[in-house]
């Protein structure tokens, strides 16, 4: 009989690597081997960058499905576990219709398969997460993280060195019957076996499996509560939510630019495929190191070394083809440079070991600062936030190397991660607070007032811009987030503070529009002007109608922050 794995420390930490595994493959299987196959077809790099990041969206999102996951339970399956189970026999189903979709030909479809596959791995990580945060002690955080996300770096070299080595031999075919098999070997194997201890809900609720559908609202808008005070209630949550936004350091050597610059120097797919495994490898070498060192000289401060290491790699590589006269990218098939090719392995795998020491630590700082009651939620709101940031440093660096070239784009990337260390010093729960300090309602009044001004600033800036110009779909990422969050705020208005019947329908409304207002990507398809010029006119319609109900929201007082002020 298969043993229990989170009974016991040891298994724990195993459960949570092994877990991890299941996660890391679709993202390698993207970044490197598609991305990679695409650059030998003359696919340019913000195609390409633009390509890799629709891949992390469903992890930028996976927010959206934190509360599902923290009310939907089962007393046969377990909380987590349940979800565990269904997600990776979705994810291992999607992997294999794959080898019916053929390439370049299918590459749409393909693409929107393993968006798919995505979104199941998002929602698998959302319980992985919440059950890590529930099952660890506090003395295991740093190890379990650095062991974690060792697992996702294997878990990458699976799906990306692991199939881009097996594409001369027996084709793309077999490596998705392998990475399907390892996802149901985890399954078999770590899942099933798991014992989990239910959680108890929000308001003692009973279990949501034997609820209607109206308790089962009634309990989320309990968890949408909780969630909203943690994040806006005290100064090291608030502070978490930029820190997730900003770029974890220097990022270029680990997104499509490496892939692209590995491309063009004149790297064939073996030696593309070696490099990846090699990185990918010493990054969760370095992930377990780094939780260690984080557990005994504290995890803030060897978080800001970390990253800090990881700008010294770009500046290197940076320098290296600024030197050589290598500016802008190359047509494909030219011939190889020697040279620039052994400084691109140096600074890779001296990244990759700078990165891997970072990601458990920065892990484990947001787990310091983390609800336990709504762990899936707010956990996984700062996970998600920190996929969005990977999600658009691709975007933008796609875009900055074909405006600027190579190095000048590692140079920005390598001036630009550091700084959100400024925030470091502010992620610390101070001691005896509650769920909410004293100023907790000043912020939420703050933070309404900022979402309305940006939103009102998105109606300038859609009647002026260029919509083919090339920064158009980096700011279009930016405003996304805005109205994203904004809706959000506008729903925590409805339930934190004493609006009538009528201002509660109105946000409620709004923040539906403003999500809808995603289909303004859609705008120029469109196949009339006059068509055009009304969806136009209707979406800065709800963004000014939204910035101005932010506004007298910010003026307002929020008695649910208030009321859950420790007395």
């Amino acid at each position: 009989m298969l043993p229990n794995l989170l009974a016991t420390r040891r298994g724990r930490l195993a459960a949570f690597f092994l877990l991890y595994i299941t996660e890391g493959i679709p993202l390698g299987f993207a970044a490197t081997v598609v991305a990679t196959q695409l650059r030998r077809m003359g696919v340019g790099p913000e195609a390409i960058g633009a390509f890799v990041a629709t891949f992390y969206l469903p992890w930028a999102f996976k927010w959206a499905f934190g509360p599902v996951i923290d009310v939907f339970r089962s007393r046969r399956f377990g909380h987590r576990r349940g979800w565990i189970l269904l997600t990776q026999l979705l994810m291992a189903g999607t992997l294999l219709s794959l080898v019916a979709v053929p390439l370049p030909q299918g590459l749409p479809l393909f693409t929107a398969v393993l968006m798919v596959h995505n979104t199941f791995g998002a929602m698998q990580d959302v319980a992985i997460d919440a059950l890590a945060v529930n099952s660890l002690g506090e003395d295991e955080r740093g190890l379990a993280n650095g062991l974690m996300f060792a697992g996702a770096s294997l878990g990458q070299a699976i799906g990306g060195s692991g199939v881009l080595l097996l594409i001369g031999v027996a084709g793309f075919s077999s490596g998705f019957v392998m990475v399907a098999l390892a996802i149901l070997a985890v399954t078999t194997f770590v899942v099933l076996p798991m014992k989990e201890a239910l959680v108890e809900q929000v308001s003692g609720a009973t279990e949501t499996a034997r609820a209607g559908w109206t308790q089962a609202l009634g309990e989320m808008r309990s968890f949408a509560l909780a969630s909203f005070r943690s994040f806006l209630g005290s100064r090291a949550a608030f502070a978490g939510v930029f820190f997730a936004l900003w770029p974890a350091g220097a990022m270029s050597l680990s997104l499509s630019l490496q892939t692209t610059l590995a491309v063009d120097l004149g790297m064939a797919d073996d030696a593309v495929a070696t490099l990846s495994l090699l990185g990918t490898l010493s990054s969760g070498v370095a992930m377990v190191i780094g939780g260690l060192i984080s557990d005994r000289v504290g995890q803030r401060r060897a978080l800001f070394v970390y990253i800090l290491l990881m700008s010294l790699p770009v500046l290197w590589m940076s320098w290296a083809l600024q030197q050589a006269g290598y500016v802008m990218p190359r047509p494909g098939g030219s011939a190889p440079i020697p040279a620039l090719i052994s400084t691109l392995w140096a600074t890779t795998l001296a990244f990759n070991v700078a990165m891997g020491l970072m990601y458990g630590t920065r892990s484990a700082v947001f787990m310091d600062i983390t609800n336990p009651a709504v762990a899936a939620t707010q956990f996984t709101a700062y996970m998600a936030l920190m996929n969005l940031a990977i999600a658009f440093s691709a975007t933008w660096q796609g875009v900055a190397i074909e405006a600027l070239g190579f190095p000048m784009t590692m140079l920005f990337d390598a001036l630009i991660g550091p700084l959100g260390l400024v925030l470091l010093p502010a992620l610390r729960r101070k001691v005896g607070v509650g769920v909410c300090d004293p100023v907790a309602e000043g912020r939420a009044r703050w933070s309404a007032r900022v979402l309305g001004l940006l939103c009102l600033g998105f109606v300038v800036w859609w009647q002026l811009h260029d919509r083919s110009g090339r920064a158009a779909g980096l700011v279009n990422t930016l405003f996304t987030l805005v109205f994203v969050a904004s809706a959000l705020f506008l729903y925590a208005g409805t339930l934190l503070q004493p609006l009538s019947a009528a201002g509660q329908r109105l946000s409620r409304l709004l923040a539906l529009a403003l999500l809808l207002v995603y289909a303004r990507r859609f705008v120029p398809a469109l196949p009339t002007e006059a068509l055009a010029s009304t969806a136009s006119f209707v979406i800065s319609a709800v963004a000014a109608l939204a910035g101005l109900w932010l506004l007298r929201l910010g003026t307002r007082p929020w008695p649910g922050l208030v009321e859950a002020a420790p007395g």
